[in-house]
């Protein structure tokens, strides 16, 4: 296993959608957002940990697709189900591939581009801490995604349309929590269920997502 996941993320670093593409595009958003409201202080203050939260999750989208196409296409991915590893394994492997090369530079460069937005300073530690939480849950939930739409020509906008709707909890939580740390309320709340979203998908996604690969290698 540990070799699966030094493959994929050598091949993530390679096909140049892994550290790079997600980082520039997360960095756009917080750039271009304050040439469309203005660089009003008081109105980017507010507003910055829902574009925040709406840029990483943006850019966690970029990559989705690659997660099984690529395996997909050079029959890779026929020889992994029929390997002694579990196709759960394989499911929860390629999901962690995604965060490492995804997910966790993205909560790395979150409190620098928060700068940009002039996001409060009681909101940094919140801002990295959901970040940390929740970008697991947005992997896990693209590799299921991505595992019902391997195979089909030009998956890629019917993945963001499955995959966005199971987003939305993860961004609501992640951004209220961030939001009332920067208005000093107490946010345990909204972290406590963004924890519970990750760990629940976690423990019941990389199952589904082994049962639809299943069904569409058949």
């Amino acid at each position: 296993m540990i070799r699966l996941l030094t493959r994929d993320l050598k091949l993530a670093i390679r096909a140049g959608g892994g550290f790079g593409l997600a980082l520039a595009f997360f960095l756009i958003v917080t750039v271009l957002v304050p040439f469309g409201v203005g660089p009003d202080a008081a109105i980017l203050g507010p507003i910055a940990p829902g574009i925040l939260w709406i840029g990483a999750l943006l850019a966690c989208l970029l990559s989705l697709d690659r997660i099984f196409a690529t395996d997909f296409e050079d029959g890779s991915l026929e020889l992994l189900a029929t390997a002694p590893i579990p196709l759960e394994a394989v499911v929860a492997i390629k999901a962690l591939a995604h965060w490492i090369t995804t997910g966790l530079p993205l909560t790395l460069a979150a409190p620098l581009f928060g700068i940009f937005l002039n996001l409060p300073g009681p909101a940094f530690a919140a801002l990295v801490l959901t970040l940390l939480l929740g970008t697991p849950a947005l992997s896990m939930i693209g590799a299921f995604g991505a595992a019902l739409t391997v195979g089909l020509k030009r998956g890629g906008l019917l993945l963001s349309l499955l995959v966005l709707p199971l987003y939305v909890p993860t961004l609501i939580f992640g951004a209220t929590a961030v939001r009332r740390a920067a208005e000093g309320l107490a946010s345990g709340a909204p972290v406590t269920l963004l924890a519970g979203i990750t760990f629940a998908a976690l423990a019941l996604l990389p199952f589904a997502g082994a049962a639809a690969l299943r069904i569409n290698l058949r």
